[in-house]
């Protein structure tokens, strides 16, 4: 008995293990591969190289670099705290307030999630084109406002939330905007802060909206950027993994940060 379960526990370290090389190579290989010359990434070299400082140096002269960044941020965060606000306040009024119509319109909001984006670009640029919208950033922050899977989300997980909280807030005067501010919000934080990573990567990450949208380089994301330098004539790969390694450290800043509040909005804890 006790070799079966040694036996076990083996396997499961080891397949555990094995997740953990997969997950970790590529960023390992990028880092790798961003002290080396593109000659030696072409080559397939997989040792540390002496191309670190010469490829960070190229990178800043070619990349408005506090730009990027700003531009970036500027989308990420105000596209995450406007989506938050309204989907998790659509979340709660499906869930709280009883109506016919109510499942109606919610089925309605998840049907949307089966309409491919590619199916919107073009009615989606014809929009902005007609507001004068294009170039510009709240052309990106518009289309994600209201996110259907984030509105499931909070509907979801307002299913937790203790309906006994909001009738003893009704019994002492509470009006429902004071409800959900001052109880709601604080109750859901785990879910908030999950929310908000997920929303954030998403923003941060946003590459294929942005790119039909953005036409000037005083306006692109660094998701742009690096594509670009990517895509060009002769790409330079070793300047290419900096890029990709400065686009990737905000989000992984802001998962390590908020990792314990993203498991316990994942798994419902309401507290």
């Amino acid at each position: 008995m006790n070799l079966s379960r040694l036996s076990g526990t083996a396997l499961q370290y080891a397949f555990l293990g094995l997740a953990a090389f997969l997950s970790i190579f590529p960023f390992f290989w990028m880092v790798i591969s961003a002290t080396n010359t593109s000659i030696d990434i072409i080559g397939g070299k997989t040792t540390f190289g002496d191309a670190f400082l010469a490829n960070v140096g190229k990178f800043f002269t070619e990349v408005d670099v506090p730009l990027i960044f700003w531009n970036s941020a500027k989308v990420a965060v105000l596209a995450t705290v406007l989506t938050i606000a309204v989907s998790s306040l659509a979340g709660y009024g499906f869930e709280m307030f009883k109506s016919k119509a109510r499942d109606r319109i919610y089925s309605l909001v998840l049907l949307t999630l089966m309409v491919p984006f590619g199916a919107l670009m073009i009615p989606l640029f014809m929009m902005m084109a007609k507001t004068g919208l294009i170039n510009t950033h709240i052309a990106i922050m518009l289309p994600t406002v209201a996110s259907a899977f984030i509105i499931f989300y909070f509907r979801q997980s307002t299913k937790a939330f203790p309906t006994e909280l909001r009738d003893a807030a009704k019994v002492d005067g509470l009006k429902e905007w004071q409800i959900f501010l001052y109880i709601y919000v604080p109750v859901m934080r785990s879910t908030y802060a999950a929310a908000f990573v997920i929303v954030f990567m998403t923003n941060w990450n946003n590459y294929l909206w942005p790119l039909i949208v953005l036409q000037s380089n005083e306006t692109k994301t660094i998701t742009l950027v690096v594509s670009s330098l990517a895509s060009a004539y002769y790409p330079d790969y070793g300047v290419v993994m900096i890029g990709t390694i400065l686009a990737t450290l905000p989000t992984l800043f802001v998962f390590f940060v908020m990792q314990r509040q993203f498991v316990q909005g994942m798994l419902g804890s309401v507290k």
